[in-house]
C-alpha cells in the first residue's frame, strides 16, 4: 500500500510538471509572438467596453490623418447607454487628462459636450467624421461631432489630451493600435430630483485596431 501511495504522488508530481511545462510555452509564445498578445488584449478590451455600464462601447475604430495642420489619430465611437438613467457626457477622460469640448466643423472646439451628449437609456450616440470614416452613421449632432488624440490642434485645444495616448495609429503599415490608459467619460444623471454627477474610467485600457490611413 505504501508503494501505490508513492506511485500515487510520483504520478502527480509528473502531470504537475506537465502543466507548468506547457504554461511556461505558452506566455513563451505570446512573448516571442507580440502580435498574439495585442491580439489578445485587444479582445479584451472589445469585450470590457461592448459589457461597460452605463456607457458601453459598442462600435469604434481609429486611423491616420494627414494634412496641412499636422499628423492626427482621428477616431469614431459608438456608445450606447445601458443604464436605467438618462446620462449627459460632461468630459471624456483619456491618460490623465480630460476634454470637455468637441470639434463640429470649425478648426477649434466650439461646442461643450455636456451641451450636446445627453443619451436616454438605451440610446446611442456616434462621435464621427464621415470624411474620414465614410458610412458613419449621423447620430448625435451629426458627422462632425469628434475629437483626436493628437494634432497641432488638438495639442492646442485639448492640452495634453494629444500625449493621453500611449499608442497612435500609424501613417504606413502595420498601421498599429490605438491604446489609451484610463480612457472613460465623466456624466451627470438625475436620481429622485438629485443631478449626481460621475464618473466611469475603464479598469482595461481602450485598444483598437488602426485602419489604413485616410490619405
Amino acid at each position: 500500500m505504501g508503494f501505490l501511495r508513492g506511485q500515487g504522488a510520483t504520478e502527480y508530481l509528473v502531470l504537475l510538471a506537465v502543466v507548468l511545462i506547457v504554461a511556461l510555452v505558452s506566455v513563451a509564445l505570446l512573448g516571442f509572438f507580440p502580435g498574439m498578445a495585442m491580439d489578445s488584449k485587444l479582445t479584451q478590451s472589445k469585450m470590457y467596453w461592448l459589457g461597460a455600464s452605463p456607457i458601453a462601447v459598442v462600435e469604434v475604430a481609429a486611423r491616420f490623418v494627414y494634412n496641412a495642420a499636422g499628423n492626427y489619430t482621428f477616431t469614431y465611437f459608438r456608445i450606447r447607454n445601458t443604464g436605467v438613467y438618462p446620462i449627459t457626457i460632461t468630459k471624456i477622460l483619456a491618460g490623465n487628462t480630460s476634454i470637455t469640448y468637441l470639434w463640429t466643423g470649425g478648426w477649434q472646439p466650439d461646442r461643450l459636450l455636456s451641451g450636446r451628449v445627453r443619451i436616454a437609456p438605451g440610446e446611442e450616440f456616434v462621435f464621427g467624421y464621415s470624411a474620414h470614416f465614410p458610412g458613419v452613421p449621423e447620430l448625435g449632432d451629426g458627422n462632425r461631432t469628434y475629437f483626436s488624440f493628437s494634432g497641432s490642434d488638438a495639442g492646442a485645444y485639448y492640452p495634453n489630451f494629444m500625449n493621453a495616448a500611449q499608442s497612435l495609429c500609424s501613417r504606413t503599415a502595420p498601421y498599429g493600435y490605438l491604446t489609451v490608459d484610463n480612457f472613460g467619460f465623466e456624466y451627470t444623471t438625475t436620481i429622485e430630483g438629485q443631478t449626481i454627477t460621475k464618473r466611469q474610467v475603464g479598469t482595461k485600457p481602450l485598444i483598437v485596431q488602426c485602419m489604413n490611413n485616410y490619405n
